[in-house]
């Protein structure tokens, strides 16, 4: 792991991490690379979503790696302000996250983004929206969402008889009556550190997947009386999920319409 831990304070003098989740196979993109090492824009899709955490302001990015790790920290080697943490067993978004532990145990609590490494459709205003909320909130833990046409996979977005946030349900985990809400969570989060990895303790496996969730960390903090923010503005075409070659080719369509690109250019 480098071990470039210095931070950088934005522009308000408070720093911002990022932790991105990259350590799964992908088992339906019918390959042996890991999935975010597929090219989206001729590019590793990994990189299009180190690129928004980098112009969100983000100071230093823990990436969590686990198939086929060392290609992926090679596609970023030299990179001063990129840590790699390893998950060696794939059980949860949750273990995933709790795996960076360690790298934050010396730093004050400060915010950091948590996103997903096959995300390459995030951009960097939408962290910077999410950032803004979290902080104007003086919230724990805040979460973007989106409104689609077509749930399926995503885990849907529970909300009170007010209208306020509840929970998220995973899709697996979730009611009859659940499955028909359009509200999603497209993994967008931002939130205090030390509440979080506080609260990842206190997460269970006990859900039809059997594996430990990121996404309890807010239901526990809803639980603790602290404060859920939500971004509930983001379209529908920025969270779209890649799960398979076709998925890939749609997202790569739109990588090159949003940054201008030709099949042959490369971005560096």
């Amino acid at each position: 792991m480098n071990q470039s831990t210095a931070q950088s304070p934005d522009s308000d003098g408070r720093v911002v991490d990022a932790v991105i989740l990259a350590a799964g196979k992908g088992t339906r993109m019918q390959s042996d690379l890991p999935k975010v090492m597929h090219l989206v824009g001729d590019r590793p899709m990994l990189h299009w979503v180190v690129d928004a955490c980098r112009a969100a302001g983000a100071s230093r990015i823990v990436v969590v790696v686990g198939f086929k790790a060392e290609l992926v920290r090679a596609s970023l080697a030299g990179a001063s302000d990129i840590e790699f943490v390893e998950q060696t067993e794939q059980l949860g978004t949750g273990h995933a996250v709790d795996q960076a532990r360690p790298a934050f145990a010396s730093t004050p609590d400060h915010d950091v983004f948590v996103l997903c490494g096959d995300g390459p459709l995030i951009r960097p205003e939408t962290l910077d929206t999410l950032l803004e909320t979290h902080r104007s909130a003086d919230a724990d833990a805040t979460l973007a969402t989106a409104v689609i046409e077509d749930a399926t996979g995503y885990g849907r977005i529970v909300r009170d008889v007010e209208g306020g946030f509840s929970r998220i349900v995973e899709q697996k985990d979730a009611s009859p009556e659940q499955l028909g809400i359009r509200e999603v969570n497209p993994s967008y989060y931002c939130f205090r550190s030390g509440p979080l990895f506080e609260r990842l303790s206190r997460t269970s496996n006990d859900n039809a997947n059997g594996e430990y969730y990121l996404t309890d960390v807010f239901g526990l903090t809803r639980e603790d009386d602290a404060t859920v923010a939500v971004v509930d503005a983001v379209p529908a075409g920025d969270i779209l999920s890649i799960n398979d070659p076709e998925q890939l080719a749609t997202v790569d369509a739109i990588i090159r319409t949003r940054h201008d690109l030709t099949s042959a250019e490369k971005s560096s």
